[in-house]
């Protein structure tokens, strides 16, 4: 959303103004933001609506005011909507103004770059040793191995990114100064926090070292999972069940190769001939509110799974997402393996 000068145009400039500054955008979706005399959003202008003016007889020192849409599509940052995001995108309208209440233009939601702006803060677990992928993590952190030409964090890291997630937290334990080297700088205009927790205290008890978070909704997850999930549809679940937890699920089946004896105590009241049990297992990504991080005991191990009953004990609301696509817990050799072969058909 930064150096949105450049879509921005007066409309008391003209049509050549207009196609010069289009020209300065230099990318196929091709809109500039219309704002009058107070810098207020007026309308809109594309490359098409410059075409069918000059078509239909304008000369090209038109003021911009009389070719422009005064019916356009935008967004506020007071009432955040992603579920209309989620609609402009699929409706092709890739560059949406972000306005004030007195419809200042405060930005730009650029559709092409990002899937969405999900207004979510994200924490990721980057402490543990590793240890059952010993050598490999003698001497360096697992989430910091290479999957293809990236280490397994920055697929995460990108991934949050691709969601327009901006503040994004790394808690660090296990040679912990590599991690921190690794996002001393920038990632495309995101500052990854790395947050050093002073032991292992679990998936949920270092959470309570981040010092600030600026959403009322958090992403909790695993730094070593190799995962496409998507978040928008998570986030979406999450806010529209109403809940105060979700946990990302993964589909999970077990075949018995074996005719399986229904039983009553030592009666055989049935048999079930070689049966397929279908589970949703744990994939260690989580969304919470931000609330409920104060439940968090402190200096004390806990994990996620520890809050999750907690939360059910206290009658709170936890979902599960089903998570569609591919997921993997690097965890093992096998699993790293599995890994670098996928990667290759992305």
């Amino acid at each position: 959303m930064r150096n949105n000068d450049k879509y921005i145009i007066s409309d008391t400039q003209s049509i050549k103004d207009a196609l010069s500054a289009l020209n300065e955008i230099g990318h196929s979706a091709q809109t500039l933001f219309v704002v009058d005399s107070d810098n207020k959003m007026a309308g809109t202008l594309t490359d098409g609506d410059i075409r069918r003016s000059l078509i239909a007889g304008l000369p090209i020192t038109t003021t911009v005011d009389a070719v422009m849409h005064k019916d356009f599509q935008y967004i506020t940052q007071a009432d955040w909507d992603v579920r209309r995001l989620k609609t402009l995108r699929k409706k092709n309208i890739l560059f949406i103004p972000i306005l004030d209440e007195e419809r200042h233009i405060l930005g730009v939601c650029n559709l092409m770059k990002y899937k969405n702006i999900l207004p979510i803060d994200a924490v990721l677990m980057a402490g543990g040793k590793g240890e059952r992928l010993r050598p490999l993590t003698e001497h360096t952190p697992k989430p910091l191995l290479p999957v293809g030409k990236k280490a397994i964090i920055d697929y995460n890291i990108d991934n949050l990114a691709y969601y327009g997630v901006k503040n994004i937290s790394v808690t660090v334990n296990y040679l912990k100064e590599q991690l921190e080297e690794h996002f001393a700088r920038e990632r495309d205009g995101i500052k990854v926090q790395c947050v050093r927790e002073p032991r292992f205290l679990g998936t949920m008890g270092s959470v309570q070292f981040v010092e600030e978070f600026h959403n009322d909704t958090i992403l909790i997850m695993n730094s070593d999972l190799f995962t496409n999930v998507d978040l928008e549809d998570f986030y979406l679940h999450f806010k529209e069940t109403g809940a105060d937890m979700s946990a990302a699920a993964i589909p999970y089946s077990v075949s018995v190769p074996y005719g399986i004896f229904n039983v009553n105590d030592d009666d055989i009241t049935g048999l079930t001939e070689k049966p397929t049990y279908n589970y949703y297992a744990n994939a260690g990504i989580y969304l919470v509110k931000r609330e409920v991080l104060a439940l968090i005991p402190e200096d004390t191990f806990f994990n996620a799974t520890d809050l999750i009953e907690m939360l059910i004990a206290r009658h709170k609301k936890v979902v599960r997402f089903p998570l569609h696509g591919y997921w993997i817990d690097i965890g093992n050799k096998d699993e790293y393996a599995k890994a670098q072969d996928i990667v290759k058909h992305l």
